[in-house]
């Protein structure tokens, strides 16, 4: 038996996937959700082997969501985009619904999916999330991480620094730390660069988070943060620095 969730913050939207779900006795909806925060705990809890996901949702985005999750199951995205929009799912053969859904275009769907190695669509979400992420360009205002089955939300104006910490980014503000499966290169191309500045090859600093600057070891230096927080500079991440406290 195959387990599925439906995730859609419109009623009516995940009664019309239920309803023809019905024709496909090897799929069983095993629970159907109206928000991220709902789904994430949920997909934690029951390890579903296909989801079908709604990309616009209030709180937090389908993509958002499918970043947080370790193993991603198989998605069939459920989306309202305009066509030209599509070529993002078409491009990585990741399969979508383009809403009002069509009973002929979601047998085509299913049957695609049952049709493929039942890995072939988790590698190809894997694979999704990892391309939505190095083409991004558009500046954060928040960044989502997962402690437990809980989400928090942390705004972009509350992190005091970032750094490298193996296969995750550690995000630091006045609360604590949190972990986010990521890489600083992600980070330094979507944080605003008059706000944040990577000063080292495992740090990014918030910029008016800065109390000084201090000779450390030769032709390097440090930053001391409000914090309190002491911050290894790279030679060149001296350069961009200075260049940032010019501007």
């Amino acid at each position: 038996m195959i387990k599925a969730l439906i995730i859609d913050d419109e009623p009516l939207a995940r009664s019309i996937i239920s309803e023809y779900l019905v024709d496909y006795p090897q799929i069983e909806v095993i629970k159907e959700c109206g928000d991220g925060f709902e789904a994430a705990k949920a997909i934690a809890e029951i390890s579903p082997d296909l989801i079908f996901l709604d990309v616009q949702m209030p709180k937090i985005t389908g993509f958002e969501l499918l970043e947080l999750i370790d193993e991603p199951p198989a998605v069939i995205f459920t989306t309202a985009f305009e066509e030209f929009a599509l070529r993002a799912f078409e491009q990585h053969a990741v399969d979508y619904l383009l809403k009002p859904i069509s009973k002929a275009r979601f047998a085509k769907a299913i049957e695609k999916y049952l049709s493929q190695n039942p890995n072939t669509g988790k590698e190809k979400t894997k694979s999704f999330i990892e391309k939505v992420k190095e083409e991004e360009d558009t500046r954060l205002d928040r960044v989502l991480v997962r402690t437990g089955n809980n989400i928090k939300i942390i705004p972009v104006e509350k992190i005091n620094y970032l750094a490298a910490d193996d296969d995750y980014v550690s995000i630091h503000t006045d609360e604590g730390s949190a972990l986010k499966k990521s890489t600083l290169t992600f980070f330094e191309k979507n944080l605003n660069p008059d706000e944040f500045v990577r000063v080292h090859r495992s740090f990014i600093v918030r910029i008016d988070q800065i109390i000084r600057i201090e000779p450390y070891e030769k032709e390097s230096h440090k930053v001391i943060l409000k914090d309190k927080s002491s911050i290894s500079v790279s030679k060149s991440g001296y350069a961009k620095l200075k260049a940032a406290l010019e501007k």
